[in-house]
């Protein structure tokens, strides 16, 4: 049993789906969370969740693309709880269904903005803590489409492709000062931003589902429990990992 009492867990984008779930089963397993979402309602339900079912927590509006926002969230968390042990960088947004030469510059930006740039904005906030501290651990959430191809995805592939490559090379980098970081790379799951992307093409969304093995797509509690454990003692040699968690499937 994953126990982190008296562990302190940053969550971003934690109002909903993948983030929400896993701002609530860390708080489940005794760890004091900061929940981080731009979104104020969503952000506070997770944190009503939490204190409501006897748990501790506090809520940071934070926009990852906004620099001294991350630097506040970081701030904040060390003022309130003294300590950050795990970050999550889940914040991330979909963008539309294009070919890569309809991309258009406002989407592309948007895009890299909250998808590459915010993840490097708290990787780097995180890991001066950490490398003070000489301990912690960072999970990414990436995606299958940062690890292969996503047609028609091309700016959200560019931007997960990117939060891989900052995972494997911190990694490196880090492991030294007994700080992991990894990232986990979703599948089709069933979240908002996965249902945006069975809207944009219900026709597409089927195809995919059928290449999945298992027939199914993800539950966010699924990418929730592979965040925990990775940042586990029961996955304490593993660092610079891309884990996938697809259902099996191969594309």
């Amino acid at each position: 049993m994953e126990n982190f009492k008296n562990q302190v867990v940053i969550v971003t984008g934690a109002g909903s789906g993948i983030g929400e779930a896993t701002a609530l089963l860390f708080a489940q397993k005794g760890a004091k969370v900061v929940v981080s979402d731009i979104n104020e309602i969503g952000g506070n339900n997770t944190l009503q969740q939490i204190t409501v079912a006897g748990g501790e927590a506090i809520f940071v509006k934070t926009n990852v693309a906004n620099r001294k926002e991350v630097e506040a969230l970081v701030h904040t968390t060390i003022t309130q709880y003294g300590q950050l042990d795990i970050m999550v960088n889940n914040a991330g947004i979909g963008g539309d269904f294009a070919f890569f030469a309809q991309i258009t510059d406002e989407d592309w930006q948007r895009i890299i903005a909250i998808n590459q740039t915010g993840v490097f904005y708290c990787m780097r906030a995180a890991i001066q803590v950490m490398k003070a501290a000489q301990s912690g651990n960072i999970v990414n959430v990436a995606s299958l489409a940062g690890i292969g191809s996503a047609p028609r995805m091309g700016a959200y592939a560019a931007s997960k492709h990117a939060v891989v490559g900052m995972t494997t090379t911190a990694a490196v980098e880090y492991a030294k000062y007994n700080i992991r970081i990894n990232a986990v790379c979703p599948g089709v799951i069933k979240t908002p931003m996965g249902d945006s992307f069975k809207d944009l093409d219900p026709s597409a969304s089927e195809i995919a589902r059928k290449q999945i093995p298992m027939r199914r797509f993800g539950e966010a509690i699924e990418v929730a429990n592979t965040i925990s454990w990775l940042c586990s003692e029961g996955a304490s040699f593993i660092t610079g990992q891309a884990v996938r968690v697809d259902g099996g499937h191969r594309s």
